[in-house]
């Protein structure tokens, strides 16, 4: 585990910069396991690339991934990342996605956006989003690595659509982890190697933002009951503030067949 200066150096970077690297982060063994089940999945369910602008030609993306097996219910917990993330929204915090993304030879740039434009707040804004992509290849300049704008996460605006912009890659080795403000404007690079790019982006919003994808209709219940009770708070099993999620003031984990451990509703404490 992240030990509490590390955890504080991590957090700085991402409200100064916008984003940070947490270096070899991720085991060796897991990275590997991980790249050979993705490849699993793309053969098994025919994924081919979606071929528009956002999502590229040549990328390949496998989506809702914790409906997938358990080597994916390790990645939203993982004791080097979602501390980094708690510091930048709070523990709270909801998984928003959980998604690979494949950058083939080949792939152009994609569009300089920020994860959190669609959300109709005033800018710049306390964290909303916080997301993360795992590195399963090392990320290049030449294959891919994700463009970043440093400080743009504090501008006044989302980036428009489709326009140039200078920008950065964000290099790092296999098994980093790249971790980055939602409002950072960034974008995945363009592949001009003969060699695949593969990552993982594990995404997260705060408590009270809703999540990209719908965790509690994409997961079937029976994955989700044998989730740790961590990964099921983190995917909207769980009540926010003490308000927020409730059915009729109770815990949703009971829906799970899970006993509440939750504080008591907030009108009970008042």
């Amino acid at each position: 585990m992240l030990d509490a200066d590390t955890i504080e150096r991590h957090v700085d970077a991402v409200a100064r910069d916008g984003y940070t690297i947490v270096e070899d982060a991720i085991e060796p063994d897991f990275v590997e396991a991980l790249y050979d089940d993705l490849v699993r999945l793309e053969r098994e369910y025919e994924v081919v690339p979606s071929d528009n602008s956002f999502e590229g030609a040549r990328t390949v993306r496998i989506y809702n991934l914790l409906a997938f097996g358990k080597p994916y219910e390790a990645i939203p917990v993982h004791e080097h990342v979602l501390p980094v993330v708690e510091g930048v929204l709070d523990r709270g915090c909801l998984v928003s996605s959980l998604s690979s993304i494949s950058i083939d030879p080949g792939e152009s740039a994609q569009p300089i956006h920020a994860d959190d434009q669609l959300i109709p707040l005033d800018k710049p804004h306390v964290p909303t989003v916080c997301n993360s992509m795992w590195a399963l290849t090392d990320f290049t300049e030449a294959n891919g690595a994700t463009r970043i704008i440093p400080g743009s996460h504090l501008a006044d605006r989302s980036p428009e659509y489709g326009a140039p912009y200078d920008s950065i890659p964000a290099e790092m080795s296999k098994g980093s982890v790249l971790v980055w403000h939602g409002s950072l404007w960034h974008g995945g690079g363009a592949n001009t190697t003969d060699a695949r790019r593969v990552g993982v982006a594990m995404n997260y919003c705060a408590g009270w933002i809703r999540q990209q994808e719908n965790q509690q209709l994409g997961i079937p219940r029976e994955v989700a009951a044998g989730f740790s009770p961590r990964l099921r708070e983190l995917c909207g099993y769980g009540i926010y503030s003490g308000l927020m999620g409730h059915i009729n003031k109770r815990d949703p984990a009971e829906m799970l067949g899970a006993a509440s451990d939750r504080d008591p509703m907030v009108w009970g404490q008042i």
